[in-house]
């Protein structure tokens, strides 16, 4: 370890994070002792070979199968919650085979004996609630998932640093947007600049990752992209880490892979009313169930209504959002799911962009308060519309070969305008706190089709099981920018003035004003290989992406560019029968500029990116908890660059290689009915290996974070129904500049959050799905800077506290 990782493990950190782990480990191991073979099965038909080896291998049996007595064969499926022998067992009803048990603890399988026409009924413990990766989880930790495979993966056993918040997770701390949702889990840091209405700004292992919905990328542009509602998703996976051997153009830092509610056979109904600080009130609500008797046809329905003020003076947070969704189930082996949403944002710049005079320098005519406007209300506004169409199919040919598609329109509409104070390089305040402004006034809209069609084969070469997935996926996006930036009159940063008779440029003016058309289709092939208790998979992808671009604002002069990338990944791992699942992989990551230059001759490399990744999982059998362990060592060229010059206009440009390698530690655990635990510890060390900040830490990436968050329900007694939830969250100094200066230097700080929650259905049985809750984030009201990038800095949010009445049916 390098010296300057040993300093930055600090005793007192590292203490915590192993504390994180202590107090699960007693009824831990009571759990495994009580179930250590209960597993979660979803097996269709299949050659019986595969499934048979495919069950024994996850449980660690020995079994001898004798070939020619299973050749020919299919088995039964296998669905529900079993122990390996009860599975293995369901697997072979109506085969004429059945198991047999030798003295030294294998199995072999031998014919059935004549005259014995059925097999003992198998043990089956609560088949209804088996977990999909594309479905709603119970608690807080979810067994399933398919970030970073497309396919229907056993989180301990996918060879990738993978945390998933669940819906009842994010109820329970009252999360509001994607930066809420991501504040407790390892490798990401959420609100960068604050929390902003506008969009959600993070960094994942020092990059801002990808987002994915129903297995689709959103549009990403610069103002306009979408803001997704959480309301309206089941679950939200953070993948760490390359991905392009499957997904394409990604990030080396990872994504966010989100999955919308779906409709449901089984009919529920919720309606949720709150109201909070800074006059927040917002209504939502969700219903599904089926539309006809014989549930063929199934429907859900969700959306938010928000009418609230926000932190900033003058600055609202009004959303209008539908998701509606239907659901054909056309027969036994093919389904049809319809998903569109429509979403309304009337809001502002709540982060600002506060100079650093009375911020982080004292100035002594007092601090700037975190309150102030130093806009203009009569001038600023951001509009934004988006909606979305598309369909998830899925149809099984046989017991091997499945297929699925995944398609969707996007179109995300922007008009934006906005009065920011002079940066403290060009133009800072004076001794008064008078100060310049700039105007930036900005028209984009982004249209995305994208497609994603994969085949999927389950079966067995021998002893080896294979799932292999075969894809091809197309984008075309559509992309308008126009950026004027002009005078914006002057303003005191203690005493802002409102009401100046501000212009907007003429578009002649404009320093950006573009058209941009991308074309991406990928190629890829994935296997996912078991023998025993070993797991292999291996994957590759060819990317082609065309971009033209048509600047207006130069005489209509155009910009054509093309490429095409190779992404490979492999992953190792051994499945032990005690849980411990350690892992090696290796993956990489493509990513082209998805916005244009200032210069029409001026062309953005694509990124590519590589990382190794050493890790290990535990999860004891039969219980429901997954401590996760891993170490990386990863590494970015190409990377892009914003500045911003006087009068505000920024530029990107492209520096030279980044690493960061770092340790990630986090424990997800639903100890009892009673106790929900989430921690979480983060150690990076980032470095710019070439150019002219060569040896600096990258931006806005700390050495160091921790959290740890638990809610505590009584379920008997006096406070039967009362529940209380607590976290803490520590983020470690961060630099927003590449010069690293102490200018755009922001220190370590450490926030609390609280909850309680009281079911009224355990005062009167007529209360049944009446609920009630209070959540406060940055519950001692900390005052803290959250980033400084050398010209401005950025406040972090305030107390907020949200007071929720539920009632469900």
């Amino acid at each position: 370890m390098s010296r300057t990782l040993d300093t930055l493990l600090r005793p007192s950190l590292l203490a915590v994070a192993i504390a994180f782990g202590t107090p699960l480990a007693s009824p831990l191991l009571l759990a495994a002792e009580q179930s250590a073979s209960v597993r979660a099965y979803n097996l269709p038909s299949a050659p019986l070979a595969s499934t048979l080896n495919q069950i024994a291998s996850q449980a660690g049996l020995a079994l001898t199968l004798n070939p020619t007595l299973a050749a020919g064969k299919t088995s039964a499926p296998v669905k529900g919650q079993f122990d390996a022998q009860s599975a293995l067992r369901e697997a072979l009803r109506g085969t004429g085979l059945q198991l047999e048990q030798g003295t030294a603890g294998t199995f072999t399988l031998v014919p059935m004996p004549d005259g014995v026409v059925a097999l003992p009924q198998t043990s089956v413990i609560g088949q209804g609630g088996y977990e999909s990766a594309w479905g709603p989880v119970e608690g807080y930790l979810a067994k399933r998932t398919a970030a970073g495979t497309k396919t229907d993966t056993a989180l301990v056993e996918a060879p990738r640093s993978i945390s998933v918040a669940t819906r009842e997770q994010m109820q329970d701390r009252n999360v509001q947007n994607l930066d809420d949702a991501v504040k407790y889990m390892p490798g990401i840091v959420s609100a960068s600049y604050g929390s902003d209405t506008r969009y959600d700004w993070m960094r994942v292992r020092g990059f801002e990752p990808t987002q994915f919905l129903d297995g689709l990328p959103l549009p990403r542009g610069v103002y306009a992209n979408p803001k997704a509602e959480t309301w309206n998703l089941d679950r939200l996976a953070l993948l760490r880490g390359p991905a392009s051997s499957v997904y394409g153009q990604t990030p080396p830092g990872g994504l966010l892979d989100m999955v919308s509610r779906r409709p449901s056979a089984e009919s529920s109904n919720a309606v949720q009313v709150q109201y909070g600080s800074d006059n927040y009130r917002q209504i939502n609500f969700d219903s599904t169930g089926k539309i006809d008797d014989e549930g063929q046809f199934l429907y859900s329905l969700s959306g938010v209504l928000r009418d609230a003020g926000t932190q900033v003076d003058h600055i609202d947070n009004k959303r209008y959002n539908i998701a509606p969704s239907l659901s054909w189930n056309i027969d036994t082996d093919t389904k049809l799911t319809l998903l569109s949403q429509f979403t309304r944002d009337d809001t502002g710049t709540t982060s600002q962009f506060l100079p650093i005079q009375g911020t982080k320098i004292k100035s002594p005519l007092g601090k700037v308060s975190h309150h102030k406007n130093l806009g203009d209300p009569d001038y600023d506004f951001y509009d934004r519309t988006y909606y979305a169409l598309g369909y998830a199919f899925e149809h099984r040919f046989n017991d091997t070969w499945q297929f699925k598609q995944n398609l969707r329109y996007t179109k995300s509409e922007l008009a934006f305008q906005q009065l920011t104070v002079g940066s403290y390089a060009f133009s800072p305040a004076d001794a008064n706190g008078n100060i310049s402004r700039s105007s930036t006034n900005v028209d984009e809209d982004i249209s995305q089709f994208a497609v994603d069609n994969n085949f999927q084969a389950d079966f067995a070469t021998g002893n080896i099981t294979h799932t292999l997935l075969l894809g091809l996926d197309h984008q075309r996006t559509d992309t308008s920018y126009l950026a004027i930036f002009g005078d914006g009159g002057t303003t005191n940063i203690f005493n802002p003035v409102y009401g100046q008779p501000i212009v907007r440029p003429a578009r002649s003016t404009a320093f950006y004003d573009y058209n941009q058309k991308t074309v991406q289709t990928g190629l890829y092939v994935q296997d996912q290989m078991a023998l025993d208790n070993w797991r292999l998979t291996l994957g590759g992808r060819e990317d082609w992406v065309h971009q033209g671009t048509t600047y207006f604002n130069k005489n209509d002069a155009t910009n054509t560019d093309r490429s095409k990338n190779f992404s490979g990944n492999a992953a190792l791992s051994y499945v032990f029968d005690s849980g411990f699942v350690p892992y090696l992989s290796y993956a990489e990551s493509f990513q082209p500029a998805s916005n244009a230059s200032v210069d029409p001759v001026q062309s953005f490399k694509p990124t590519e990116g590589q990382q190794w990744e050493l890790g290990i999982k535990y999860q004891p059998p039969g219980s429901n908890t997954l401590l996760s362990a891993a170490v990386y060592d990863l590494a970015q060229k190409n990377v892009q660059v914003t500045s911003f010059q006087s009068g505000g206009a920024s530029v990107t440009d492209q520096t030279g290689e980044v690493k960061v390698k770092g340790l990630e530690l986090e424990a997800v655990s639903d100890v009892t009915d009673n106790l929900k635990v989430i921690a979480a510890y983060t150690l990076a060390k980032s470095e710019v290996q070439k150019g002219q900040y060569k040896g600096n830490r990258l931006q806005l990436i700390p050495n160091q974070q921790a959290s740890l968050w638990t809610d505590y329900t009584w379920h008997t007694g006096p406070l039967d129904g009362f529940g209380i939830g607590f976290g803490a969250r520590y983020t470690g100094n961060t630099y927003g500049d590449q010069a690293n200066t102490w200018a755009g230097k922001a220190n370590a700080y450490t926030v609390f959050d609280g909850a309680v929650h009281y079911d009224l259905g355990r005062l009167d049985n007529s209360l049944k799905g009446a609920s009630v809750k209070v959540n406060a984030t940055n519950l001692f009201n900390k005052d803290y800077i959250s980033t400084c990038d050398g010209s401005y800095c950025y406040f972090g949010d305030q107390r907020s506290v949200v007071a929720s009445a539920t009632y469900q049916w």
